[in-house]
């Protein structure tokens, strides 16, 4: 009997496309295929890419010469985003064998009857208008916890984001979808679910084909906190205009949800949110944390923040830093701006240098850091639950608490996938949490 011909993966970006590369994954699976990792030699490598930032691009031409070196006669596929918007650039990379658009992705298996290398890369790439159909996605096998994809694409036209460009209108899967997909991740044995999309507040719209809204996020999120067997559920970034005061409350009391948002600011001028073209200001966000913590205390809040946007001034910049020095928030997820193509932003006057960006961003990367240790120092003597991780790490096995302290202890195999209710005691020169066990058993399913 002939060997299966071997695939192996590697993605690039968000929580999105982790549910997308696995579920392709499996289609590879259901044809006969054996899943390698991305440093074994296989026959074929897919590469799930991402365009939001210019050095995710870049990074593109590299994973292909690892592959490469690995087995230069294997088939390189190119899909995702990057594909979506710049589908002959990628194929001009040398080694790259086909490139797969927005619609085509999930019909990647389609295109495998011939993997004969040639001089010119194949590319199947459609208009971003025909992205108008959903496809249910989500993660299993790489983590102890699932990226559960719920919505797709987005209709907002922020000045500096590509994303509708490369994924289309915001549409959204039937709500007995995702519950389903979520009972067939816990009956996997997975502990945590993270619920993943462009714009997941936006959930219900376009969920049976068109503009209405069936069902709202605060729905969707009922929903998922009845399906039996889940341990955990944690939403991933929702805009804060789209998080409203009842479902923070919902999840104050929730079963399943845990108490850990990440809110996108990106600037707290708002000035500067305004040419961004953002659907909030600055004190809206304040009261959406404001919100969080009189409900849930404990709660963890992360933020995006772009530095360096067009004609942002030095005391538009110090506007931002010292709102966000004030704010109740846990850490920061910075970007410094960078120009994509077919962007309003791209066009603006008033760049700003890209050395005042890079210092504006480790400002900010040193505020997340302070940000970061006194949200953990106020969690000190406090009792939690934390889900260990998979991997050991120099002898030692990472977990996060429900609240995203992420706290260690030394490798231990039979602590991976599993609850535990600890103390936290102290925080170790890393910036990880020390803890004792407060209850000795496994948190039971």
């Amino acid at each position: 009997m002939k060997d299966a011909k071997k695939v192996a993966f590697y993605t690039l970006g968000c929580k999105l496309n982790f549910s997308e590369t696995s579920t392709i994954a499996r289609s590879f699976k259901e044809e006969g295929f054996d899943r390698v990792e991305f440093s074994e030699i296989a026959d074929i490598y897919v590469i799930n890419t991402c365009s939001v930032t210019e050095n995710a691009d870049k990074r593109f031409k590299s994973i292909v010469k690892q592959a490469q070196k690995v087995n230069e006669d294997a088939f390189v596929i190119a899909v995702g985003c990057y594909a979506q918007l710049k589908p002959e650039e990628l194929a001009d990379v040398d080694g790259v064998d086909l490139v797969l658009g927005a619609t085509e992705k999930f019909k990647i298996t389609d295109y495998l009857n011939d993997l004969t290398k040639h001089e010119f890369a194949e590319i199947h790439s459609c208009e971003i208008q025909d992205a108008d159909f959903y496809v249910s996605a989500y993660s299993f096998g790489d983590r102890t916890r699932a990226f559960l994809k719920v919505q797709d694409g987005c209709d907002y036209k922020c000045t500096y984001c590509t994303i509708p460009l490369a994924r289309g209108i915001s549409r959204s899967d039937k709500l007995e979808n995702v519950l389903q997909n979520a009972a067939e991740i816990s009956a996997k044995g997975i502990k945590e679910i993270v619920l993943t999309g462009v714009n997941i507040g936006d959930y219900g719209k376009g969920e049976f084909g068109n503009k209405k809204h069936e069902h709202t996020f605060l729905d969707l999120v009922k929903a998922l906190d009845d399906v039996k067997g889940i341990e955990r559920l944690r939403i991933s970034s929702i805009e804060p205009n789209l998080l409203k005061n009842e479902t923070i409350e919902f999840v104050a009391q929730s079963k399943t949800f845990v108490p850990h948002f990440h809110i996108p600011l990106q600037s707290g001028s708002n000035e500067i949110l305004k040419a961004m073209r953002r659907r909030y200001l600055r004190e809206l966000y304040v009261d959406r944390v404001s919100k969080i913590k009189e409900v849930m205390p404990n709660s963890c809040i992360g933020v995006d923040v772009i530095v360096g946007f067009p004609g942002e001034t030095n005391e538009q910049f110090l506007e931002t830093y010292n709102f966000l020095n004030e704010l109740d928030i846990s850490y920061l997820h910075v970007f410094a701006f960078s120009e994509r193509e077919n962007t309003p932003a791209a066009e603006m006057e008033n760049p700003v240098p890209l050395s005042i960006r890079k210092k504006r961003s480790k400002m900010l990367r040193g505020l997340s850091a302070k940000k970061r240790r006194a949200f953990y120092e106020s969690q000190i003597d406090t009792v939690h639950t934390v889900l260990f991780e998979g991997e050991n790490k120099e002898g030692y096995i990472h977990g996060f608490t429900e609240n995203y302290v992420k706290v260690k202890t030394p490798w231990n195999p039979e602590l991976v996938n599993t609850l535990h209710q600890i103390k936290l005691t102290t925080i170790a020169e890393d910036g990880l949490v020390k803890f004792e066990y407060f209850q000795q058993e496994a948190v039971e399913a």
